[in-house]
């Protein structure tokens, strides 16, 4: 560290979109390295190319090219000596869900926490990957140690850069004597905010943990809402727009994230929503079950309207072709990873439904889990009885009316 700049030495674990938007933030007034398994997206960090689609950072390393930022980042796959001379060890590794333990695999965390102990005794540990509640709290009664903290993120998938720039909230947990690290790093993450007044929370570990998972649920829960009013209003014939526009006048209900959509997905809300449920085991609940279980109901219902749909198209007299336009969940989106269109598509292959899919995010591959990939659009288009868009844009005007999509705003 600097002592005379106030410059930290701060390593990330892990350059997805959260590591990385984090990283990036950082390196503008501290020194960062960002570690990463994968040898291309060290090596594209290293030449100020963006690894993951986020419009944001590629324009800082833009202008770093171009002289005009400077950055203090560099990558590696091998921590190295970086652990030795950190202040902060940002931990930002995946967490994937289990469904055979009910629980998030934190064996990543785990092992990456384990080699930073053994590394260096004086370095601050800030948790960024989503765990169950209770978990930093473990590690700490583990090592015997109160340096490992918890700082939940909420950043949106190719969005994760601005919403580190214009944070919601910053929240920190700490317990007894690490509260001055909290705040530090509460102050780092402050330092790169352009909105300074953006409210800060310490609190303890486990209720940190418990803001994320609830936190996501909640915005699971909304989404869900959204959807069982379009279920609802498509079975009856009514206008689902005009519905959502009447419910979302009222200001305590606000008038956002609540286009309608074929359920939930991403990295986070799946996984999220499932923890926080097996966190209940031994708490009354029905909320969020109910939340899970919505999800799955929509999903099915889907796939029930669109085979009934392209029945009607083909009227039975030819196997019916279904074209899947875009896997991701949104349409500024690089990820697929989890998105609920793949479960529709489950559904569908389960009732013997022939898939074609469009998305130039494969690249050349021309085959995707048993379904031809097909990334000439007119040629797709042409193929297609009909086709299937979670999110609609304006490459399907021409065929509107061959697009079975519940997208509201898409079609504006």
């Amino acid at each position: 560290m600097n002592e005379a700049s106030g410059q930290k030495n701060i390593v990330v674990v892990g350059a997805g979109h959260v590591g990385l938007s984090l990283a990036v933030l950082l390196a503008h007034k501290h020194y960062v390295t960002a570690i990463d398994s994968d040898d291309t997206k060290v090596a594209q960090i290293n030449s100020l190319v963006c690894p993951i689609h986020d419009d944001e950072i590629k324009h800082v390393f833009q202008n770093v090219l171009g002289g005009k930022e400077h950055l203090n980042l560099r990558a590696a796959s091998s921590s190295d000596n970086a652990y030795l001379t950190a202040d902060y060890i940002i931990v930002s590794v995946p967490t994937d869900y289990n469904p055979e333990t009910n629980c998030f695999d934190c064996s990543i965390v785990e092992s990456v926490v384990q080699e930073i102990m053994d590394s260096t005794s004086t370095a601050t540990i800030i948790i960024k990957s989503t765990v169950p509640v209770g978990f930093t709290q473990s590690l700490n009664s583990k090592y015997q140690t109160n340096r490992i903290l918890f700082s939940p993120e909420f950043l949106r998938e190719s969005n994760s850069l601005h919403d580190c720039i214009y944070p919601s909230r910053i929240i920190v947990s700490y317990e007894d004597s690490s509260k001055k690290k909290a705040e530090e790093f509460a102050k780092l993450l402050l330092e790169g905010a352009t909105d300074k007044s953006v409210e800060i929370a310490y609190m303890g570990h486990s209720e940190a943990e418990a803001v994320k998972l609830f936190s996501n649920t909640f915005l699971a829960l909304r989404v869900s809402y959204f959807n069982e009013l379009d279920t609802y209003a498509e079975k009856k014939g009514l206008n689902t727009g005009d519905i959502i526009k009447g419910v979302c006048m009222d200001s305590r209900i606000g008038d956002f994230y609540n286009n309608p959509s074929f359920g939930y997905g991403g990295y986070c809300l799946p996984k999220d929503t499932k923890q926080l449920l097996a966190n209940y085991e031994d708490v009354p609940e029905k909320l969020i079950k109910a939340v899970v279980e919505s999800n799955e109901t929509r999903i099915d219902y889907i796939a029930e309207r669109i085979l009934e749909t392209v029945k009607q198209r083909t009227n039975g007299e030819q196997e019916p072709i279904v074209g899947i336009y875009r896997l991701t969940m949104k349409t500024d989106s690089d990820s697929f990873k989890q998105s609920s269109i793949r479960e529709v598509m489950e559904r569908l292959k389960e009732k013997g439904v022939s898939l074609i899919i469009h998305e130039p995010v494969l690249g050349d591959i021309t085959m995707f889990e048993d379904s031809l990939v097909v990334n000439d659009l007119e040629k797709f288009k042409n193929m297609s009885h009909l086709i299937v868009a979670n999110r609609y844009d304006e490459n399907l005007n021409n065929i509107i009316d061959t697009v079975y999509t519940r997208d509201l705003y898409g079609r504006d």
